[in-house]
């Protein structure tokens, strides 16, 4: 198959310690009345109320919103945007974790284009483009300051849904790394542990044929040249970097390449997507309450092992990456790559099973089912799967059974 490659990214991109106060300076020459969305938490921050002070220097009108609640439910994102219509804003900007990111997207789209949140739930469903957004991530984690989906919890569904659009990528992403700093041990884990389960799936997505018309047909295109770099530059950095941070907060190159690999993460799977991992993480998110990115990490090393017959090649790239050697046949240093997965999720508290996140045996065959109704992830899996080897996929992961997908 020939070279082919697509990113889709802001127009701007700034990493580093202290550049959270070029934020005025772009904002300035967006808008003129900025939503800010946050959560309660960091609206007390006193380093978040020196930014919000600096876009007023700039003569910025702000209204801040720091109702945003974990796991997005629509209630709060119907807030912010009451809070966005009081000022006439005609910018967004998101300061916090991936809920606070995913909630400013959303409330840019009502703003914009009105109507109701589940109008435009799925591929392609935002009309046209939408207020301009900022974004500063707060945790090393989700990517959502690079990506073109939101994901929101809809009472009435049963999972997690997703609004997937080029139209809701920031229009400028600033990561600080030293926004992390004040990030607990816990929450550095499971964000890390999202951002390296991002890495692994958009590099081992299907790769599909690379029509003309393929840009316009998928929001995720799968497996491609230019996100497979990103890809392997997030593994090498938060491989490296993961269990440092948790381990001391205060080291300040973990929490940068940690960073640094967490936004690569985010270019990678913002154009490849993602799969199975994050297709059976819904159900169970939903029905344990547990982090997304505990989900997602517990299951890694599974669907890892689960597709290693249809992707063994990115597997043992994926283990250099990691920095493991070379050694032996290519499945051989797939496998050895598997397990310095398990193991470095295994070193910063990441569960084995699903069980252990309070999945039942009377459960499975819902999990299953469930994970099956992600379309734009199953569809992204380098194995094709039916409910079937899902329901096989699942039971493994809660038997903590590796060799039984082999």
């Amino acid at each position: 198959m020939s070279l082919f490659g697509t990113l889709r990214t802001p127009r701007n991109l700034v990493f580093g310690a202290g550049q959270r106060m070029a934020l005025p300076g772009y904002a300035a020459a967006l808008g003129k009345r900025a939503l800010i969305v946050t959560d309660e938490r960091l609206g007390a921050d006193a380093e978040f109320l020196r930014l919000v002070d600096a876009l007023t220097q700039v003569g910025l009108q702000t209204r801040v919103f720091d109702g945003t609640i974990a796991e997005l439910p629509i209630e709060c994102i119907a807030s912010a945007v009451q809070a966005g219509k009081a000022i006439d804003a005609d910018l967004v900007i998101g300061i916090g974790g991936g809920s606070c990111l995913d909630a400013a997207k959303v409330a840019a789209v009502l703003l914009t284009h009105g109507g109701r949140i589940s109008d435009y739930y799925g591929e392609f469903k935002v009309p046209g483009p939408v207020l301009p957004l900022i974004s500063l991530p707060t945790t090393s984690g989700t990517g959502s300051e690079v990506t073109p989906v939101a994901v929101v919890t809809d009472p009435d569904r049963a999972v997690k849904v997703g609004i997937a659009s080029p139209h809701i990528i920031s229009h400028t992403a600033i990561c600080d790394p030293e926004l992390t700093y004040s990030c607990p041990p816990g929450l550095t884990a499971v964000s890390g542990a999202d951002a390296l389960t991002h890495a692994i799936e958009a590099f081992t997505t299907m790769r599909r044929e690379p029509t003309g018309a393929i840009v316009h047909e998928h929001v995720f295109l799968g497996k491609n040249v230019l996100s497979d770099n990103y890809a392997l530059l997030a593994i090498s950095h938060i491989a490296a970097s993961l269990k440092r941070a948790v381990d001391n907060g205060s080291d300040v190159e973990a929490r940068e390449r940690l960073m640094l690999g967490a936004t690569m993460a985010g270019l990678a799977f913002g154009t490849a997507g993602t799969a199975a991992a994050h297709a059976v993480q819904y159900p169970i998110g939903a029905m344990t309450h547990t982090p997304h990115g505990a989900g997602v990490a517990v299951m890694m090393p599974y669907v890892m092992e689960f597709n290693r017959r249809h992707c063994e090649p990115e597997l043992a790239d994926i283990g250099r990456a990691m920095g493991l050697g070379a050694q032996g046949t290519v499945s051989a240093q797939a496998g050895a790559a598997i397990d310095a997965v398990e193991k470095l999720f295994a070193s910063v508290g990441i569960p084995k099973t699903i069980a252990d996140l309070g999945i039942v045996r009377g459960q499975l065959g819902t999990v299953a089912e469930q994970a099956m109704g992600s379309a734009r992830l199953i569809k992204n899996n380098p194995r094709p799967i039916e409910l079937a080897t899902m329901a096989t996929l699942v039971e493994a992961a809660f038997a903590g059974d590796r060799a039984a997908l082999r």
